[in-house]
């Protein structure tokens, strides 16, 4: 039995900010915007309501360059950045996550088995101009798990993406064909416990410099690598890892609480610190 910890949401690299962190435990969890428009995917940054004011996700931004895979890449702003489609992935409300990336996510996402829990980390940034920061945002119990590969026969690749049909991957998928024809596809969809947190997300990391180093850079929290149990991914935060923990998905729970009842020190860590650890 393990936990998969996942980096997720909207960031400075796609989106061109980060979702907030209020005063109040509250935040803001906005998904990447999709490479493509070619999606069935009817949330957009316009469309895409934050949950403490009455702002949409496209007020955080005035311009993005979704950086299409195959080839150039494309500005966009103004009443084109309202309509642009979200990849909403994860999918909270469906409890559907998809995933690509090579850097140890595919290969630690494929080996989940139900009852595990994979575990979603965003980038979220306070109003007042605090240090951003790296925080578990939500999670799901693993319900099952199916990999698409690029030797995936035809009949069965299109039966898992029937399969999955709230899943970001098969909504931008066309003819059958996933939009990333080339990479392998892991999909877990999820039963309760799980979802999104309604405010009090997790603090993942510190920001400092590490001995050596001339920069600072985030790092996992030492307090959360060992109590968590932390067994892959590294310490270094700043291109978000998938991370393992040597933990049963009922053992998570216990740490972090449930969705919509955790209480706010249930992790063992402060969740909402305003200062940095002295290094």
């Amino acid at each position: 039995m393990t936990v998969v910890l996942a980096g997720v949401g909207a960031d400075s690299t796609n989106l061109g900010a980060l979702g907030p962190l209020y005063d109040d435990g509250r935040f803001e969890y906005v998904p990447i915007p999709e490479k493509t428009r070619e999606t069935s995917e009817t949330e957009t940054l316009g469309s895409w309501d934050l949950r403490v004011d009455d702002r949409t996700a496209a007020d955080l931004t005035s311009r993005i360059e979704p950086q299409p895979v195959r080839g150039g890449t494309e500005s966009v702003s103004g009443a084109a950045l309202e309509s642009w489609p979200l990849h909403r992935d994860p999918n909270f409300e469906a409890l559907t996550y998809g995933e690509h990336r090579t850097s140890g996510y595919v290969s630690r996402l494929r080996e989940l088995e139900p009852g595990d829990v994979v575990g979603f980390y965003a980038g979220l940034r306070r109003p007042d101009g605090d240090r951003a920061h790296r925080y578990l945002i939500g999670y799901f119990t693993v319900d099952s798990v199916d990999v698409v590969t690029p030797e995936t026969p035809p009949a069965d690749r299109e039966a898992i993406l029937a399969s999955h049909p709230d899943n970001a991957h098969t909504k931008r998928a066309r003819n059958g064909e996933l939009y990333l024809t080339e990479k392998t596809v892991v999909f877990v969809d999820g039963r309760e416990p799980g979802g999104l947190f309604e405010r009090e997300p997790v603090r993942l990391s510190d920001y400092y410099v590490k001995p050596g180093n001339e920069r600072a850079q985030y790092y996992l929290r030492e307090g959360i690598a060992d109590d968590w149990a932390v067994t892959a991914g590294g310490d270094n935060m700043m291109y978000k890892p998938a991370y393992r923990c040597d933990l049963t998905g009922a053992e998570f729970v216990d740490l972090v609480g449930r969705p919509g009842e955790r209480p706010v020190d249930a992790s063992g860590v402060e969740t909402s610190e305003r200062t940095e650890t002295a290094r």
